[in-house]
């Protein structure tokens, strides 16, 4: 962090302004200047500069002689050429000629919205500054993070606003969020402020963004950027599976490994909005933080309200190396806790297995399968609790009774429990605190509880109305009961679920335009007060899946159920395209029973693990349906999985660009010294014809030799249906006796790799075994067809890990 001061640093005019502020990372700058009128002029976000204090910062500046066609001259009589529409700017209002996308909103005392912010002081400080009104902010573990506070006023509104800005240099991130403050006699009402305003010379941008709905979450959508304002937002009180926070802007020819890409996203889980804005004057605007749609908070003489902190980063190396910046950050200075950097356990889920018919005895036995087949996490999901007429039998009844229900567990979940611990695993409970069936014992009591507007009948969604999360009363139930189950038993997992929008947005305590962000500020309290008394806790938050993926709730538990869709070739797409956001080890994954019930789709055994071992590791379905060899298969996966779980969970990730073909998708996963990594090959669809594949792989020493073996994995003999008679002397009747009987034992195994090779070569481009095209195969032919994959470990040759 540097601060220069005034000389040097002209205005348009030519004269004088105030401090210039050089914020840099290892690899980055951003400089913001105070023009002679005291607003803050961006004059440059990317590369990392230097020299500015020796030479000054002119070859950076806009230097305006004339004003552009029909602007506002800022104070004319004393520079007709200062026009705030023109400038590049880190800070603007509304009302004094600028003419784009502002970053607050406010109902003055004297009833106009003009804002006029300018400069009034610094101060810069070692570490970060600390959130004072209930919201996560990013740690500095490394002691290596300064901060920058630069203190704006409105003498005529009676408004101070603090820019709070922090870089973390390690990961070439900068945070920043905003501080509000009524220092005059009247209050006002606040309708927007954002959390950053960033304009960025126009460099011929692509915007992407990270979209989708429930079960198709994180879809990577990349348009060019156009004149007018695109917004990428949430309007559902939570981050939403609609518009992930996170968005990139990236030069057109930018590629996984090369060109310019700026990232951006935001520490909040509640409705968001980034606006992105290709202006008429050759900059493009990004602004972030709450939506303001609904939103209006009033405050009055000695208060404040404090921003969500929004992140950037830049980087010349493209989308990866965006990736790697977010990555680190995630990993390094928003995931917290004990599990933090811990290894994940491969875990056992039972609600696709069961849904709502949950038993006891049914229980112990699924629990003990699980264990043969090397699981370390057993989760009770939906249908434990409630009593009586609202036990929890299916999703009408029972939501917001946290009490186990004596008619499935008399004694309570801990011999359940015990049996589990006992077999070796964890045990893991489901939760949805945040919701409420009318149906149940604490709405009966506390129907005021609900968000709901008085005097309207609230519309439902999934049967349920959303608890009012900003009330005191609420929390303090939620804490005492959740709490008491918690500690009832021997639990060290919760799944954390949230399985609706909000509607009719209102309250019996608060201001209708308040009630959205209280809730969300209401949630992290109770967040707090559960899992920081009990941090042996591993916490995965889900919101239908992937409704709530964002770095809000990654400050409260390491990992997120990223969909509800367990389908391999859907969960492909969702999860390299949050991969661009959040590392693999935030990603909840897991192999299901097929066809899958989202779409129907039969896949293979073998890919459903390949995908799921790209995240956190689990199954979905009930073990003792499994025939003998597919429970040999499972228990091979998930040994595998722990011997490389290391660097699959906590590795570099990277991708590879498409290319020419779009249905295959490549990912190498690289441990940090390099020496070990597993690649990826995974295949939506089959071609007639294909011709022969090449990797360029990503990630190795080209200095180091390695060893470069297949996964065995194995095929089930009756997806070849007719085409037995390829692999067998004499025919068969593909769907006889004979065959069904023969594949719950037998599994053909797939063609795969084993040599060695110098990482130099290897970087250069790897070819695999051909695929099966309509000719006689042999045992070297990958039998791969739609849906197929494999994965490789790549290790040096002297640290091979046991096979």
């Amino acid at each position: 962090m540097e601060v220069l001061d005034g000389e040097g640093t002209p205005s348009g005019d030519g004269s004088s302004g105030g401090p210039t502020f050089h914020v840099r990372t290892d690899h980055t700058s951003w400089v913001i200047a105070v023009t002679r009128f005291g607003h803050l002029e961006q004059i440059h976000y990317g590369d990392r500069v230097s020299g500015l204090g020796e030479h000054g910062t002119l070859p950076l500046r806009h230097r305006a002689t004339h004003p552009p066609g029909m602007a506002v001259a800022y104070d004319e009589s004393r520079d007709p050429a200062y026009c705030l529409d023109g400038l590049a700017l880190a800070w603007s209002g509304l009302g004094k000629g600028d003419f784009r996308e502002p970053a607050l909103e406010i109902r003055m005392p004297d009833g106009s919205f003009v804002t006029d912010l300018t400069y009034r002081s610094h101060r810069v400080s070692a570490g970060t500054v600390p959130c004072l009104d209930g919201l996560p902010g990013a740690l500095d573990p490394d002691g290596r993070a300064s901060s920058l506070i630069i203190t704006l006023a409105d003498e005529v509104g009676g408004l101070e606003c603090d820019l709070v800005v922090t870089t973390h240099p390690g990961v070439d991130v900068i945070t920043r969020r905003t501080v509000l403050r009524v220092v005059g006699t009247e209050g006002v009402s606040v309708r927007r402020l954002m959390s950053q305003l960033t304009d960025l010379p126009d460099l011929g941008f692509d915007l992407i963004t990270f979209d989708g709905a429930w079960i198709a979450e994180g879809h990577r959508h990349r348009r060019p950027l156009a004149p007018g304002l695109y917004v990428n937002n949430s309007l559902t009180g939570d981050s939403s599976n609609r518009h992930n926070p996170g968005v990139l802007l990236a030069e057109r020819h930018a590629s996984e490994a090369h060109g310019a890409v700026y990232g951006f996203n935001l520490v909040y889980s509640g409705s968001h909005f980034t606006g992105v804005e290709q202006t008429a004057h050759g900059l493009v605007r990004v602004l972030s933080g709450i939506n303001p749609t609904g939103f209006e908070w009033r405050l009055e003489p000695g208060e404040r309200f404090e921003t969500p902190e929004a992140v950037m980063t830049f980087s010349r190396n493209g989308f990866g190396g965006v990736s790697d910046q977010f990555h680190s950050f995630v990993a390094r200075h928003v995931v917290r806790g004990e599990w933090a950097d811990r290894e994940r356990p491969v875990k056992l889920n039972t609600w696709e297995s069961m849904f709502f018919d949950v038993d006891e005895r049914t229980l112990r036995s699924m629990a003990r399968s699980a264990a043969r087949l090397g699981c370390e996490l057993f989760v009770v999901d939906d249908g434990w609790f409630g009593t009586g007429s609202s036990a929890r039998t299916d999703d009408r009844r029972g939501l917001g009774d946290w009490v186990v229900d004596p008619a499935t567990f008399p004694d309570g979940l801990r011999p359940l429990a015990e049996h589990v611990t006992g077999l070796g695993m964890m045990f893991g409970l489901w939760f949805e605190p945040e919701m409420v069936n009318p149906d149940s014992d604490l709405f009966r009591a506390h129907p005021d509880w609900v968000i709901r507007v008085p005097g309207r009948e609230p519309s439902r969604g999934r049967h349920q109305l959303v608890l009012d999360l900003g009330r005191d009363d609420v929390r303090d139930h939620l804490v005492e009961r959740i709490g008491a189950v918690l500690d009832s038993a021997p639990i060290g997992y919760v799944k954390w679920d949230m399985n609706r929008h909000l509607s009719d947005v209102g309250s019996s305590r608060f201001a209708a335009g308040e009630v959205a962000h209280r809730r969300v500020l209401g949630l992290y309290d109770l967040l707090r007060r559960i899992f920081e008394p009990r941090p042996h806790i591993l916490l995965e938050t889900c919101s239908s899946g992937g409704n709530r993926f964002d770095l809000g709730m990654l400050c409260f538990g390491p990992q997120i159920w990223t969909s509800d869709n367990t389908d391999p070739i859907e969960r492909i797409d969702i999860q390299l395209g949050l991969s661009h956001l959040y590392p693999q080890s935030t990603m909840g994954a897991h192999v299901s029973a097929a066809p899958h019930f989202q779409t129907l789709r039969q896949t293979p055994l073998s890919t459903r693990f390949n995908v799921a071992a790209l995240g956190i590791l689990g199954y979905e379905l009930d073990p003792r349906d499994l025939d003998p060899a597919e429970r040999r298969e499972v228990a091979r996966q998930i040994r595998f999985y722990k011997e490389h779980r290391r660097t699959l969970q906590f590795g570099r990730f990277l991708r590879h660009d498409p290319g020419a073909r779009p249905e295959q998708h490549d990912v190498t996963i690289v441990a940090p010294d390099q020496r070990h990594a597993v690649h990826a090959h995974l295949q939506t669809r089959v071609h007639a014809a294909q011709p022969g594949d090449r990797i360029p792989l990503r990630g190795l020493d080209p200095e180091l030799t390695y060893r470069v073996r297949t996964r065995a994995q194995t095929l089930d003999i009756r997806a070849f249906g007719h085409l037995l008679g390829y692999l067998l002397p004499k025919r068969i009747k593909p769907t006889g006796m004979l065959v069904r009987t023969a594949a719950k034992v037998y599994r053909r195994p797939d063609a795969g790799d084993d040599y060695t090779a110098t990482g130099a070569t290897l970087l250069a481009g790897t070819s695999i075994e051909d695929q099966f095209v309509g000719q006689e195969p042999t045992a070297r032919t990958r039998l791969h067809g739609d849906h197929g994959s494999t994965l490789t470990t790549i290790t040096a040759v002297d640290t091979e890990p046991a096979a």
